[in-house]
């Protein structure tokens, strides 16, 4: 009895020392599995490197400088990368540790712009417009060059166009902006109010009427009236001195010339007379007998029309002007596989509606390539193309078309 307790006491106690060596390993195990895992996590918070260096593997590497591109990282702390120079017509303008270089950009002539500097391995090329052209930003990082603003007759210029900016003009004196022309100021409106102080009429109103000045004017004015008066009266007194004398004669001509030289004579005096007004880049006929506008340009040449407009019109805006002018889209897709260049490709677009155009309404034929006889453009394709451009929101455009073909 006494030996059965003491077997029990004795397996009751072993049976605790097991456990407390069971739960001790377990403890001893977790720690072993932790601690390289937290000092690793430790090390990556902890680690940083000198400016001009990046992290890698836990250690430190140098990047490679301007103008060349990583080889091959360090291996080990201390050690360097190995770097290389980039190749021909490729650069690199920053610190790096990239296994590859940047091409250099080419200028593009066509879109008419010149190098100022060549393409290095430390720079990109860089390129600049060609006289009379300026650069247009169109988003963060495209440009293009566009054709300087010329001031109108009624402007002057403030600041000459560059590389950089366009032309800057303002109206002239006593004239003021309406819809981007200016216009002069006839009297005191809300829109020109600032400038009636400068306006003649409003200072000889305004001046004291005994003033020296006053009377300079009104005396001036007097002898105005009095010489036109004189010269009305000597040319009524000279006009019906020659109608006394015209009946004889005409009477004497009658009887003494043929019935074939009179009719001659009637034909040389119902000829009209045609003046060829010389403008650049538009034909204009004035006829003397013609019921139409005085000097209305009548055709225009279809590539210097197109030139223009491709110049003013922004490339992102071209095409939905070409489908607006009624091209189909199989037109514009050959001329966009045609022609890798856009502007190309959008000339071939508009190229495309003026020769379609012309020759729907009977005037095509012409051996000019496109749009009239000889290469014109008639003028109401011109004034379809202005309602077109208007109709996008670009009444700018149509109104230096407007400006540049003298169209009214």
């Amino acid at each position: 009895m006494v030996l059965g307790l003491q077997w029990t006491h004795l397996k009751r106690r072993t049976g605790c020392r097991h456990s407390k060596m069971a739960a001790l390993g377990n403890l001893i195990l977790l720690t072993c599995v932790l601690t390289p895992t937290l000092a690793l996590i430790h090390t990556l918070e902890e680690k940083t490197c000198p400016d001009g260096d990046y992290a890698v593997d836990g250690f430190c590497c140098n990047k490679c400088s301007r103008g060349f591109k990583l080889l091959a990282k360090c291996s080990a702390d201390g050690m360097r990368s190995d770097c290389t120079p980039c190749p021909e017509d490729q650069f690199m303008d920053q610190m790096n540790y990239s296994p590859n270089c940047m091409r250099c950009k080419p200028c593009k002539k066509l879109k008419h712009e010149v190098e100022v500097s060549k393409c290095e391995r430390y720079r990109n090329t860089l390129c600049s417009c060609e006289d009379d052209y300026y650069t247009f930003t169109i988003d963060s990082e495209t440009t293009e060059c566009r054709k300087c603003t010329l001031c109108g007759s009624d402007e002057r210029e403030v600041q000459k166009c560059s590389a950089e900016r366009n032309t800057v003009c303002e109206c002239k004196e006593n004239y003021f902006r309406v819809n981007r022309k200016c216009e002069p100021c006839k009297s005191c409106t809300t829109e020109c109010k600032h400038l009636c102080e400068t306006l003649p009429s409003h200072k000889l109103a305004d001046a004291p009427v005994g003033g020296s000045g006053s009377l300079v004017h009104i005396l001036t004015a007097v002898v105005v009236v009095a010489v036109m008066l004189l010269m009305v009266l000597i040319v009524y007194i000279a006009i019906k001195r020659f109608t006394k004398k015209s009946p004889r004669k005409s009477a004497l001509q009658t009887t003494e010339t043929s019935p074939e030289s009179s009719e001659t004579l009637f034909q040389n005096e119902e000829v009209p007379i045609i003046t060829v007004i010389d403008r650049p880049e538009s034909t204009i006929l004035c006829q003397a007998t013609s019921n139409l506008p005085d000097c209305v340009p009548r055709e225009i040449k279809t590539h210097d029309l197109i030139y223009s407009l491709l110049d003013s019109v922004p490339v992102t805006q071209v095409k939905q002007l070409v489908r607006s002018l009624g091209v189909s889209e199989t037109v514009i897709e050959r001329a966009e596989l045609d022609h890798r260049a856009s502007k190309e490709a959008h000339y071939q677009m508009l190229k495309a509606w003026a020769e379609g155009r012309s020759q729907a309404s009977g005037g095509g034929g012409g051996g000019g390539g496109g749009g009239g006889r000889g290469g014109m453009l008639h003028l109401a394709l011109l004034q379809e193309l202005l309602l077109k451009l208007r109709h996008m929101h670009l009444g700018g455009v149509a109104e230096e078309m407007e400006t540049k073909y003298s169209i009214h």
